[in-house]
């Protein structure tokens, strides 16, 4: 039995299932449990960021670069939460540099995906340290209703308009979309020390276009020292 600490929580489009992220604090090593989570399985655990979870958890023998996190997991049971300076500490054992640098990619400004036929293989999600001010949230353009995350990394490379499935923060920012507390979040954002975002891989996915490849999104978004309380709730 190990005891891991929740990093992600991750929406669908399917609400019925939430992907999760866990960090062993001792070793470092990410897993994803696959088959995926039950939102009722998440509500009984109390699965948030942050929340500490014990189980028999191991990576998968077969996995698939870039996913090399996908693991079995059973017996989860909650056992707490972790401090701010724990979730913190489980935050810089994943840190990269950079996105370039964390994937393994040379990414251009803009670039939004890696192609199907040349995934890495180091990993399919990453943390990056964000400085408050190069982070922005805004509505979709094309798609009324839908919410997107721009960034710049620590190496300059500006990545633009990307989907957020971090659950706790997609579902507030949905229900406060045409009022003051969207704007909240962002002021908040801005004014904190640190920002740090989980940065996720998708699974294989086709785009209209004919673009096929894994594709970035924001799985997690976490500043320090202030978060809001409501971006992590049942």
């Amino acid at each position: 039995m190990k005891n891991l600490i929740i990093t992600d929580l991750s929406r669908f489009t399917n609400p019925a299932i939430v992907c999760i992220a866990l960090v062993d604090p001792e070793s470092g090593v990410c897993y994803r449990p696959l088959p995926y989570l039950t939102s009722s399985q998440c509500k009984a655990l109390n699965i948030q960021p942050g929340t500490i979870i014990s189980g028999d958890v191991s990576l998968k023998p077969d996995n698939v670069k870039p996913h090399i996190e996908d693991a079995n997991c059973e017996g989860l049971k909650f056992v707490g939460t972790s401090s701010a300076d724990e979730f913190k500490n489980v935050l810089l054992q994943t840190l990269s540099p950079g996105a370039s640098a964390g994937f393994g990619v040379q990414f251009e400004n803009g670039q939004k995906f890696i192609p199907h036929d040349t995934p890495p293989a180091t990993c399919s999600i990453i943390t990056l340290k964000i400085e408050p001010a190069k982070l922005a949230i805004f509505e979709d353009r094309y798609k009324p209703g839908k919410i997107k995350l721009s960034f710049t990394d620590s190496d300059g490379h500006r990545f633009q308009y990307l989907s957020i499935t971090d659950r706790g923060f997609y579902d507030f920012a949905m229900t406060h979309q045409h009022d003051s507390e969207l704007g909240k979040v962002q002021k908040l954002i801005h004014k904190q020390e640190e920002i740090y975002i989980r940065l996720g891989l998708s699974r294989c996915f086709e785009a209209p276009d004919g673009r096929k490849g894994y594709w970035l999104q924001i799985n997690g978004l976490y500043s320090f020292p202030d978060y809001l309380k409501e971006l992590r709730h049942y």
